[in-house]
């Protein structure tokens, strides 16, 4: 299972902590299973209580809002993302391997454009009370290229970091461009593959 992007709060009702992190998987969920039926506008709170079969009060402890719910989620959705194997990275290059994880991740959002718009909008819409979900996106998201980037070598250095945070962008832009229609599918993976091979040899 992957690890939360918030830590789950102590409940008042005595449950062990696997129990709390099985309700909130329950939790993500149903909010996965609603933004992927009706978008950002059908992922609504008390919708995500019923469906987890959770109370609306303990949701709101586990989230406060439906913008941290959905920004947790996307959180969730890029632990996801199958990275190359070890044996496939060693034949790649640094670009190679980077490209490969966000062609992926690409396709897995475009594969849902209701749920890809949930998230997006949830992260583009967040205020100062979700900076712990976002910054949870953001460093997973740098974290998995900085892999890719330096493989086992070692420690990023300050540039790797830089670079990493710059492509994380370069992909989130584009995949708002795509759902605004701005963009065609093909078009997020070329802007992607200039970036990066411009980025990183």
């Amino acid at each position: 299972m992957a690890s939360p992007a918030v830590p789950p709060p102590a409940d008042s009702d005595g449950l062990d902590r696997p129990a709390q992190r099985a309700r909130r998987e329950r939790i993500l969920d149903a909010a996965v299973a609603l933004g992927s039926e009706g978008g950002y506008d059908a992922v609504q709170m008390r919708a995500v209580a019923e469906r987890s079969g959770v109370a609306l009060g303990t949701l709101y402890r586990y989230f406060p809002s439906k913008v941290q719910l959905l920004v947790s989620a996307m959180a969730r959705e890029i632990d996801g993302i199958r990275l190359p194997s070890a044996e496939r990275m060693a034949g790649l290059t640094p670009a190679d391997r980077i490209l490969a994880v966000l062609s992926r991740a690409t396709k897995v959002f475009q594969r849902d454009p209701n749920l890809a718009g949930a998230l997006v909008r949830a992260v583009m819409f967040a205020d100062a009370s979700a900076t712990a979900e976002v910054d949870q996106v953001t460093q997973r998201m740098n974290s998995i290229i900085i892999r890719m980037m330096r493989g086992e070598d070692g420690d990023p250095t300050p540039r790797d970091i830089a670079v990493a945070g710059l492509i994380a962008k370069v992909w989130f832009v584009s995949e708002i461009q795509w759902l605004s229609g701005r963009t065609k599918a093909r078009q997020v993976i070329d802007d992607l593959e200039l970036v990066v091979r411009e980025l990183v040899h």
